[in-house]
């Protein structure tokens, strides 16, 4: 019962982490695609 708790304990951490690294991830997409848009823009406004 024991190795059970510890499995779903595991297995928690393992959901964390990757609901992390998907934000990271998404974060770091969106901020490149702002930066691009931005840098589009000013390249057709100069």
């Amino acid at each position: 019962m024991t190795s059970t708790q510890v499995t779903a304990a595991d297995r928690r951490v393992r959901h964390d982490v990757r609901d992390g690294v998907v934000v990271i991830a998404f974060s770091a997409a969106a901020s490149t695609a702002v930066a691009l848009a931005l840098l589009l823009l000013v390249r057709v406004a100069g």
